[in-house]
């Protein structure tokens, strides 16, 4: 696909993802999948293939959730098989904490599904707000 055609996919994500819905994400999601969070905090590391995304890192991520996660993008920067997100997550914690976190989010398409996704954010607010993922 086009630098085009992917930004646009990625642009269908957020306008889902802005309103709480994570169909068009999970949808467009390769089986062979890798998220990556840089850094030495507790939920930092790569996670390998979809399934493992999905629970590894997404479910006691959204467990620690009281209410429902909104990301909003701010910026699209399309380059070949790259789209850069600049974007920005909203949700209260079940321990009443906000967590507010502002994204960048460097993703590789391939034959017009999600194959990587490097995310860039404030850890220290993930240090501050969230649990560890192995106790959620």
């Amino acid at each position: 696909m086009s630098a085009s055609a992917n930004k646009r996919l990625m642009q269908h994500i957020f306008d889902g993802l802005a309103k709480g819905d994570g169909k068009a994400f999970r949808d467009s999601l390769a089986e062979n999948f890798r998220w990556t969070v840089p850094g030495t905090n507790k939920w930092s590391g790569t996670y390998e293939g979809k399934q493992s995304v999905l629970n590894d890192l997404m479910r006691p991520l959204f467990e620690q959730f009281a209410g429902q996660f909104t990301n909003t993008a701010h910026r699209f920067i399309a380059e070949g098989d790259y789209v850069v997100v600049e974007c920005e997550g909203r949700v209260t914690t079940k321990t009443g904490k906000p967590y507010n976190n502002q994204y960048c989010y460097v993703c590789r398409f391939a034959d017009g599904q999600l194959q990587e996704l490097n995310e860039y954010m404030d850890t220290q607010l993930v240090a501050t707000a969230l649990a560890d993922p192995a106790t959620a």
